[in-house]
């Protein structure tokens, strides 16, 4: 029996089996195997390079977003639209047959879009170029699925599915657990809290499923069985999502209001040109992007040339930013800005800066 095959039957069984407390640590192995199967399936296969043309681009710029959605829903329309690239678009289905990028320029920054080829239901078991699909939406830093305003929520529901099955979550954190294989010892667990869907017999039966026989568990908030098979598979990635509804002028003004009330929505409609500035905004946003401006001493701030940093940023990455070298004769940095009580004010490396701020770095020597 092929791996396609296991991973079919366990689905089965998952489906059939009802789910509730006698039944807990039943499901509980069969997801840890489900995900195992996965795993393997998701694993290169045969000769290094066979990615196929187009699917191995190069990250640029400050920041890469992937375009994801069934065919014909508007993908190449929004890159046309959004950057100076051009990728054919046309009335029939997969007419977009490799990754095409482009770059939007918003706010100072480059922010790399990716035109992916339309994902169709199976992609994730390699049907149609699904497998290269999803491998360049991995390196992403954010995931853009584009959804037809017209078509009911199937679609979402279908994508979501796909990528969750190759371990990209959306719009979520990491589990609060910590993990580490041992060479010798017993298994250790411990819960930090109360917790509801997991035991110790289940954790024990999902490490040994892994043929996981020496590490120690810490759980640290009420997770499920799903959040310890992410943290022991070592190779779930976790994306802001936004989910944009494309062809917005095709419905009644009441459907386009249900739809940008959603969570993590915008609705668009590319060929009228209708929303893409709000577009641009959330798009911003999700990233967790912003500017920073430097200062010469004795010079008013580079306003045309800004730093574009992630937010959370702190000096040390202002500096390496600026040059490698700078943090190593680093001395202290003078701030203007929201980040401090007044300004300017005299920071460390660790200082946090906000977006529009003014940083000026004095070097030792």
């Amino acid at each position: 029996m092929g791996i396609l095959e296991k991973i079919s039957e366990i689905e089965k069984e998952i489906a059939r089996t009802q789910k509730n407390k006698a039944t807990e640590y039943h499901l509980g192995l069969l997801k840890a195997k489900l995900a195992k199967y996965r795993s393997q399936l998701l694993e290169p296969q045969g000769k290094k390079g066979e990615k196929g043309e187009g699917f191995d681009v190069m990250k640029s710029g400050d920041a890469r977003v992937a375009l994801i959605g069934f065919p014909s829903v508007g993908k190449s329309t929004l890159l046309n639209t959004m950057t100076h690239t051009k990728s054919e678009c046309a009335a029939y289905e997969f007419t977009t047959l490799t990754c095409i990028p482009g770059v939007i320029q918003y706010n100072g920054a480059n922010i790399q879009l990716l035109d992916l080829p339309g994902i169709i239901e199976g992609a994730a078991q390699g049907k149609g170029r699904g497998r290269q699909v999803i491998a360049v939406a991995r390196t992403a830093d954010l995931v853009i699925i584009m959804l037809d305003a017209t078509k009911n929520e199937v679609h979402r529901q279908l994508l979501e599915k796909e990528l969750e099955s190759v371990g990209i979550r959306l719009n979520k954190r990491r589990p609060n657990i910590y993990f580490k294989e041992k060479k010798s010892g017993n298994l250790t667990f411990t819960p930090t809290c109360n917790l509801t869907k997991l035991d110790e017999k289940l954790v024990y039966g999902i490490l040994h499923e892994y043929k996981i026989y020496h590490a120690e568990v810490i759980i640290r908030e009420d997770c499920s069985a799903d959040d310890l098979i992410d943290v022991i598979s070592k190779n779930r990635v976790y994306l802001p999502c936004l989910y944009v509804y494309n062809k917005i002028d095709e419905i009644s003004i009441e459907e386009v209001d249900k739809l940008a009330r959603r969570p993590h929505s915008v609705v668009l409609s590319c060929n009228m040109k209708l929303n893409l500035d709000y577009f641009l905004e959330r798009l911003w946003y999700y990233l967790a992007l912003m500017r920073v401006y430097t200062k010469k001493p004795g010079n008013p701030p580079d306003f045309d040339d800004p730093l574009i940093l992630r937010r959370g940023a702190n000096i040390e990455h202002v500096c390496h930013t600026i040059h490698r070298s700078i943090a190593d004769s680093f001395k202290y940095a003078l701030v203007w800005g929201t980040s401090t009580k007044y300004s300017p004010q005299r920071v460390g490396l660790q200082h946090v800066v906000n977006h529009e701020d003014v940083v000026q770095v004095v070097k030792r020597g």
